[in-house]
């Protein structure tokens, strides 16, 4: 069984490795790649931009509207304030490979 099976998660050490035995780079370029593309993903995000990859997926910021909630240790209700969170939609190519 493989390190990644026994433990469900995969480090960024671990998809640097990876990749690197897929392609012919390195692990140092492949650390820079792999940067570089949650950066750039990032920045887009932060100016409200969708990024779109065909057969994986898309990254999108949703607006969180603002609503009441409960603090679970007191039970006191408190006010959430609005928000905006980073979303993955993933796409029907990827979810059927993960239910195959």
């Amino acid at each position: 069984m493989s390190k990644i099976k026994e433990n469900l998660l995969m480090t960024k050490n671990e998809l640097v490795e990876a990749i690197a035995s897929k392609t012919e780079l390195t692990k140092t370029d492949v650390d820079k790649v792999i940067t570089s593309f949650a950066d750039v993903i990032t920045d887009a995000l932060v100016k409200g931009d969708k990024v779109s990859l065909k057969g994986f997926g898309n990254f999108e910021v949703r607006d969180r509207s603002a609503r009441t909630g409960r603090n679970p240790h007191t039970g006191e209700t408190i006010e959430i304030k609005a928000s905006k969170s980073p979303a993955f939609k993933a796409s029907s190519a990827l979810k059927k490979a993960v239910n195959e």
